[in-house]
């Protein structure tokens, strides 16, 4: 009798929502059902998700501390034939998260990745900007201490529009320094989006640290910046 051979599962990279639970896609809540397991980033916080939406499925942890002992182990889950639904916090995985790592050990094994698109902080902040969007570069969050001046350097003398994530907890040493760096450009700063208290700020990066330092600052930010209209 010949041996069976099994058929590698699919990986699927599943957009949550960033805020507004109505965000999530009608393919997302069938893919975290029929999935054989959902990898997340945090089972709590995935947990409550699948609650809101009635969805009764097995959660394993995966996130950044337990990447390089999780990601091999899901990786042979998926070589067995079971199929992986993997989330992030909030929003599309692999965007300043460890899916990029699971994706690339699933790509180096011929094992299918699939997206199911959906919510994501960076694009829509861009969206709502008023700077340009025909061009931009995503730079995720600037390094705490080593290197941040390059990255801030190299930053001076990008002329397409520039994407940041950042903490409340650094928000104004941020907007310190990219005035310092770049000069006193045009921002918008978008604070808590999809949520109750979503808050948008137009200005420049000299008024949004003003603004910023007379309130206390909570909640996930994104920030847009304008590129460098100086043409060398």
């Amino acid at each position: 009798m010949a041996e069976t051979v099994k058929t590698a599962g699919v990986l699927y990279i599943v957009s949550t929502p960033i805020g507004n639970l109505e965000d999530i896609t009608l393919r997302a809540l069938r893919v975290l059902k029929e999935a054989d397991i959902i990898a997340a980033e945090d089972t709590r916080h995935t947990g409550l998700l699948l609650k809101h939406f009635d969805i009764k499925n097995r959660i394993v942890s995966y996130h950044d501390h337990n990447k390089e002992r999780s990601g091999p182990r899901l990786i042979e889950r998926l070589l067995q034939g079971e199929n992986i639904a993997v989330v992030s916090d909030a929003g599309t995985p692999g965007i300043s998260d460890p899916a990029f790592y699971l994706v690339r050990l699933a790509k180096e094994n011929s094992i299918t990745v699939s997206p199911v698109p959906g919510p994501s902080a960076l694009i829509s902040g861009l969206v709502v900007s008023g700077l340009p969007t025909d061009r931009f570069v995503f730079e995720g969050f600037l390094p705490v201490k080593k290197n941040r001046k390059t990255r801030l350097n190299n930053l001076a003398e990008e002329d397409r529009t520039i994407v940041l994530y950042e903490s409340p907890y650094r928000l104004l040493k941020t907007l310190k320094d990219l005035k310092e760096t770049l000069g006193n450009r045009k921002v918008a700063v978008c604070r808590e989006l999809t949520k109750k208290f979503e808050e948008i700020v137009s200005s420049t990066l000299d008024e949004a640290f003003q603004y910023f330092s007379s309130k206390s600052v909570r909640g996930e930010f994104v920030l847009i910046i304008q590129g460098n209209k100086i043409k060398k």
